[in-house]
């Protein structure tokens, strides 16, 4: 093939891509990788996407073909492509389903349809030791109990399987969701959502019944899982990341779906509840019994995990599925009979455990890039500044002295963050505004400078509700949030958000972030996110890292240093008055 040099690719022999920011085909080729490469590096010019094993085998589970791929790369590349990335596309895309695991009778099989593939991994110790007795030249029976653990010793092997051993129904439940709200406002799931749903249950094929949706924070993911139920039809255990996201499930429930508030548990730290729809944290679940030793069982290190075995449930539901601690992974390698969906705003997880979420969860289902969806109206245009502030005379020495560790909380803690919050907050005077970052003491000192509300996690839930109530009505305009607004906030206006620290280089943290102003704002408004950094420091460093989720899903930072703040005007959309 001939190579075109104004194309914006360039695919190297490791697997790296490099791709051209400033190249008229950029947007493009951007949507090309991001269904089957990872996003490691976003700085100004140059983008490095990353081609593995794992991004080629989600993108394998979600139906794309090697040659699809290639033809894309092929589309873009400005050099031909190495004949080694080739194969390596080709392999791996091949390999997703070349083992299957199947129900026969009682029995669970491992099956393959090329007996070599199948004595390759009767070899390896790690599977050897599920294996119960050989059936013929391409199947072999396996502890059906282990099912998990054989999933995840089959992708360690680099043999990532096709479950089709099927699933329990769990006892039935009428689910069905309302045309109406309780309060007689239409109600209709949206195409998209319906759309996850759908493919996440398949009909109820063995193929289905297992899988991650991905969809941005404010498109509605609560409506998947409840499109799920209406479709499995029934008793389904509900697990999110706090007390508040609880309630916002419990609400939305009864509201929207056929569902009485009698039938709907809550199972958390206030109350234990156990009815045929039970939501409960990851917190409570992993609550662990003192003085018990990592030796012991599971259910006596972490004694409510028995919530697991209190109903015959047909389905799990993992709200923020990339934020599911280890011993509920494990756990869940044990419930592989019962359906299990996984929603998140982004498969990046900082432990690393991708591949625990592949073969334990399930893979990739369903995804839509966040731009699509802006294009659509249904998540708020966001404009996403870095503002870039030096380090005053009085810390540099400090700054230069701390150990390694400390420097982070040096930058990140730049008394000049706050004269620059207020600067921004005067570009913004009467908007909905949100101001987090991570340090305690920080936010204190953000408190006592502005007089704003501040939450933190020693907040109580009611005080919490109060004041997200407050800031829904409008009779609070800002609010100051620790780590705790990463998560479940429904707020609907909230059109500003000014981040002045955050936890390192956590990709994930500024999806949940940015999550909380996408919602469509009432009079059309565009929405703006903020990070104040201190510049030519750790905390720099660590903002390019966080950037890379953001630029993955089409948005452009525009940096800002602290001198041309004045002359700044942020960037407006005519509102629908206006139009």
């Amino acid at each position: 093939m001939n190579y075109q040099p104004q194309n914006p690719l360039i695919v190297q022999g490791d697997g790296s891509v490099l791709l051209e920011v400033d190249n008229p085909l950029y947007a493009g080729a951007r949507d090309v990788l991001a269904r089957f490469a990872e996003l490691e590096k976003s700085p100004e010019y140059i983008h490095t996407y990353r081609v593995t094993p794992l991004s080629l085998w989600n993108a394998a589970s979600s139906g794309l073909r090697a040659e699809e791929i290639l033809a894309g790369l092929n589309q873009y590349c400005k050099y031909p492509l190495p004949d080694n990335v080739r194969v390596e596309i080709e392999s791996s895309i091949n390999r997703y389903g070349l083992v299957k695991l199947v129900r026969r009778g009682d029995d669970l099989l491992l099956t393959v349809d090329d007996p070599v593939v199948l004595v390759e991994i009767g070899r390896r110790r790690e599977l050897a030791a599920y294996i119960l007795e050989e059936v013929d030249s391409k199947s072999v029976r396996v502890d059906g109990a282990m099912r998990g653990h054989i999933k995840q010793a089959l992708l360690q092997a680099g043999y990532p399987a096709e479950d089709l051993a099927g699933y329990v129904n769990g006892e039935a439940l009428a689910v069905d969701l309302r045309g109406q709200t309780r309060q007689a406002k239409p109600f209709r799931v949206r195409a998209y959502q319906q759309a996850a749903a759908d493919v996440f249950y398949a009909g109820g094929a063995a193929h289905g019944g297992s899988g991650v949706v991905v969809l941005p924070c404010g498109a509605g993911k609560t409506m998947v899982g409840m499109a799920a139920m209406a479709q499995t039809k029934c008793n389904t255990l509900i697990l999110t990341p706090n007390s508040i996201s609880v309630r916002q499930w419990i609400d939305e429930l009864v509201d929207k779906t056929s569902l009485t508030a009698e039938e709907i548990g809550e199972y958390t730290g206030d109350r234990k509840e156990i009815r045929p729809v039970t939501i409960s944290t990851y917190q409570t679940m992993t609550y662990r019994q003192r003085g018990t030793k990592p030796t012991q069982p599971l259910s006596v290190q972490h004694p409510h995990f028995a919530l697991f075995g209190e109903r015959d449930w047909g389905l799990i539901i993992y709200d923020e599925v990339h934020l599911l601690p280890a011993p509920v992974f494990r756990i869940t390698a044990e419930l592989q009979a019962r359906r299990r969906l996984g929603l998140t705003a982004t498969l990046v997880r900082e432990d690393g455990a991708e591949k625990d979420v592949f073969s334990l969860i399930g893979p990739k289902k369903y995804d839509v890039p966040w731009k699509d969806l802006e294009r659509q109206g249904w998540i708020a245009q966001v404009d996403v500044v870095e503002v870039r502030v030096p380090l005053p005379d009085s810390a540099r020495m400090e700054y230069a002295l701390a150990e390694h560790r400390e420097k982070q909380r040096v930058a990140a803690e730049n008394p000049r963050k706050l004269e620059m919050v207020d600067a921004l907050l005067d570009k913004h005077i009467g908007e909905q505004t949100l101001i987090i970052g991570m340090y305690l003491d920080q936010l204190e000192r953000v408190q006592r400078r502005f007089g704003y509300p501040l939450i933190t996690g020693k907040t109580s839930n009611a005080e919490r509700q109060k004041l997200y109530d407050q800031f829904r009505s409008g009779a609070v305009k800002r609010l100051i949030v620790s780590k705790v607004g990463n998560f479940a906030i429904d707020l609907p206006d909230a059109s500003v958000m000014i981040q002045i620290s955050g936890t390192f280089g956590s990709r994930q943290e500024e999806a949940q972030r940015m999550g909380r102003i996408l919602r469509p704002k009432s009079d059309g408004r565009m929405a703006h996110f903020y990070s104040i950094v201190t510049k030519d420091t750790q905390d720099q460093e660590f903002s390019a890292n966080r950037q890379r989720f953001l630029t993955e899903q089409g948005y452009q930072y525009m940096i800002l240093y602290e001198d041309e703040i004045q002359d700044y005007t942020p960037r407006e959309l005519p509102t629908r008055a206006d139009a």
